[in-house]
């Protein structure tokens, strides 16, 4: 594990040499744990229809009811696809990020990528430190205002 969160990531020559091969590798592979249904709503995760379309700028899912939300977290699985983002944000291997934040596209992050900042980014291990670095880059750009 120090290896895939320590040595190879973007801040290391190795790293930055093997992330194209190592993401060639992780394209073909497959989720390496299973979360059950019954997993998901015992962590308070209300499960609904597809999101179909948007009404009044929010989402509004296959059966029309429209969510009333502030944010959205997609969150597409063990394989990385974006068909649904229609931003000019895309290159050769996937979003165009620096670490997590996309600069040409003011409030667009991305958590979770396969070596997004380390081998182990997409992993429990690494995440969090991926998360904690879209989480400050969030908050240096939001004014507070408290009451």
């Amino acid at each position: 594990m120090f290896m895939f969160h320590r040595v190879l990531a973007l801040n290391t020559p190795i790293g930055r040499r093997m992330r194209p091969k190592i993401l060639q590798i992780l394209d073909h592979a497959g989720p390496v744990v299973r979360v059950k249904p019954k997993d998901i709503a015992a962590g308070g995760v209300t499960r609904v229809p597809r999101v179909a379309g948007v009404r009044g700028g929010l989402p509004m899912l296959e059966d029309e009811r429209v969510l009333e939300v502030a944010n959205v977290i997609w969150c597409t699985g063990f394989h990385q696809d974006f068909p649904w983002i229609d931003l000019p944000v895309f290159g050769d291997e996937g979003p165009m990020h620096d670490r997590g934040v996309v600069a040409s596209q003011p409030g667009l992050y991305f958590v979770g990528l396969w070596f997004q900042s380390a081998g182990s980014s997409a992993l429990l291990r690494g995440v969090g430190r991926d998360a904690e670095r879209v989480v400050k880059a969030i908050g240096s750009r939001t004014t507070l205002t408290v009451i």
